[in-house]
């Protein structure tokens, strides 16, 4: 009799094993390609000549620092060419861009790399042809003297995140077959683009171009450039944003020589190649892309590596040029605090006044990227209704704010500040990069605050309203049981005899009073101060001031489900369950009237809890 096969089960070993689609598509791509056989490996450099052409290995990294690798991604090989854009931002870096601009050009040449000719000012047409490398050699040559050369190895090891070596083969070999970029060099000393030792500054660049490198390495560096200079994986701000941009820029109209303009057009993403048969691809605030194949086609680029780029741009869509970003979809949530007060429980006159001007403080929840379309919807969707007396923006879902975005912003609270309106920032540590962003330009205002969680914003702004509207926040003045809310409709006698039964607890700040699991043995009844009620994963659920009762679902579960913390010195009324009961059969209309009280304020909890709710799927 013919079995049937055991249940299909998916168990946590066969989930861990899954690939995720990125690396799946990459792994398709070397298949793919392997058997691709054009081109052929460059032998002008002699020991170039003696990379195994099967060698293919493809990586790519993501911005969180995660790198994919398929096929021969460890193989060492010199980096030639790509080393152009690092050395170009190094010099950016190290002499400033007047000086660097002064004598390299950034105009497309149209001609080979090794062209010998200059632009109709006797200088480099841009900084990717051998002409402008050769010259930002000499600028850094020019700064750094001998130690050149290191200062460039140690600069592309930030980049790369480890320290890279040098193929003394290779290097021999360019130095010794190096006349054309020889003759570049005088051509450069003729027209005073290198002013110093010509032989010293050709040596740097023929060791920067035998640097070793791996297809994993230049997926990292690629992602540097893609990541305003920050290296995903070591964390390290290797360039200025300011530095990475120009290269970027330059890449893209020269970085593949005389195969630019088709390569950007077909697929749309910066990139530099090398003869030693590497491609890196850096697409700005996405990914970068490293692969290597030594075999190359008439342009001197790497052939699989052009086919792997092609085929991921295409699959994923990713040419730079066609981004789609809705401004609209900036704001997750606009709404004033009628329908989502903070957590704070208040006083009935604290109500009344917030009641009447709740419009008085607008919310605005931020997510994804501030850009600077983004920032701009938001600044006339603020606009677009009365003008409130504060304002808080809620920046916990941003992922990431641009320059131009941050600048933007910064002028909307200018603005916001000469009409007197007071802007809190939320979700947002004083410590982050966008706060030191936004503060680079809004210096001298003081219509700014800030708190990290949103609720103690709004907290905060309904406090505000308060004090502006002849509102008294006395955190001390005592409340006494007939002022308790919880206790509403009792009689004199009701409330003389409950308070027979009670007794006053001290509490100091950030003493605990309760504890979740703890068994419910007592109510409470705040009298003066305020606490705060939180659960055990540090989630606050509301802060109570005096009139309010806190332990109350003692009345309901027989262990208690938060911790109830001081937040200030603070008095409560603390009854016994055991007392309490006892009081419900004397006064059994008063324990009714409680219980009905207790449901009241259960139900008012649920209501403000689907108004937050409601706020978020409202779209």
């Amino acid at each position: 009799m013919k079995q049937s096969p055991p249940p299909f089960t998916t168990g946590p070993t066969a989930w861990t094993r899954s690939k995720p689609p990125l690396l799946r598509f990459l792994k398709a791509c070397h298949a793919e390609f392997t058997s691709e056989i054009g081109g052929a490996v460059a032998d002008y450099i002699p020991e170039l000549g003696k990379a195994d052409p099967a060698h293919f290995g493809i990586s790519l990294a993501t911005l969180d620092g995660h790198v994919y690798e398929v096929g021969d991604t460890q193989v060492p090989f010199t980096i030639q060419s790509m080393s152009k854009p690092f050395v170009f931002a190094l010099a950016l870096d190290t002499l400033g861009a007047a000086r660097v601009e002064s004598v390299i050009g950034v105009e497309p040449s149209g001609d080979p790399f090794n062209s010998i000719r200059l632009n109709a000012e006797n200088h480099p047409f841009n900084p990717m042809v051998n002409a402008g490398a050769i010259s930002c050699s000499g600028l850094i040559h020019e700064a750094k003297g001998d130690a050149a050369f290191e200062y460039i190895r140690q600069a592309l090891g930030r980049f790369a995140g480890r320290e890279l070596d040098v193929d003394d083969a290779v290097y021999a070999s360019e130095s010794a077959t190096g006349d054309r970029n020889r003759a570049i060099g005088y051509l450069l000393r003729t027209n005073a683009v290198i002013k110093e030792n010509v032989a010293a500054v050709l040596e740097v660049y023929f060791r920067q171009c035998a640097i070793l490198v791996t297809a994993r390495d230049i997926a990292v560096m690629a992602a540097t450039l893609a990541n305003r200079g920050i290296n995903p994986v070591t964390g390290e701000q290797v360039m200025t944003p300011y530095a990475i941009s120009r290269t970027l820029s330059v890449m893209t109209s020269s970085g593949m020589y005389d195969y630019a303009g088709e390569w950007i057009y077909r697929v749309g993403i910066p990139a530099k190649s090398g003869v030693g048969g590497g491609i890196l691809a850096a697409l700005p605030a996405r990914l970068g892309l490293g692969s290597y194949s030594p075999k190359l086609d008439k342009h001197g680029n790497s052939v699989r590596g052009i086919k792997v780029c092609q085929a991921l741009s295409s699959h994923y869509d990713l040419h730079m040029l066609n981004r789609s970003d809705d401004a609209r979809n900036s704001i997750i949530a606009d709404y004033d605090i009628g329908n989502s007060p903070s957590r704070r429980v208040r006083r009935a006159h604290e109500q009344n006044i917030l009641a009447a001007h709740h419009q008085d403080v607008r919310v605005i929840e931020l997510v994804g990227t501030l850009s600077f379309s983004n920032v701009d919807y938001v600044s006339r969707q603020l606009a677009a209704r009365p003008r409130p007396q504060l304002v808080i923006f809620d920046l916990r879902r941003v992922t990431a704010m641009t320059r131009a975005g941050a600048r933007l912003l910064a002028e909307e609270f200018r603005e916001l500040a000469a009409h007197h309106v007071t802007v809190i920032l939320s979700g947002i540590r004083r410590s982050s990069p966008d706060w030191k962003a936004i503060a680079e330009w809004t210096e001298g205002l003081t219509n700014i605050r800030n708190y990290y969680l949103l609720d103690a914003a709004i907290e905060w702004a309904e406090d505000q309203l308060v004090y502006r509207y002849g509102g008294a926040i006395d955190f001390f003045e005592a409340t006494e049981l007939s002022e308790q809310s919880l206790l509403a409709g009792l009689t004199e006698e009701e409330l003389t005899d409950l308070a027979s039964l009670a007794s006053i607890q001290t509490y100091q700040t950030g003493e605990k009073i309760i504890s979740a699991g703890d068994a419910a043995t007592s109510l409470f009844f705040l009298r003066s101060g305020a606490v705060h009620v939180t659960l055990p994963d540090g989630v606050r659920l509301a802060t109570l001031t005096a009139g309010m009762p806190f332990g109350e679902m003692a009345l309901l579960e027989p262990h208690r489900s938060a911790d109830v913390l001081a937040d200030m010195a603070a008095t409560a009324y603390e009854i016994s369950l055991r007392d309490f009961e006892r009081f419900r059969q004397q006064h059994p209309r008063a324990g009714e009237r409680i219980m009905r009280n207790l449901a009241q304020l259960l139900a008012d909890r649920l209501i403000l809890a689907n108004a937050k709710l409601d706020l978020l799927t409202s779209g």
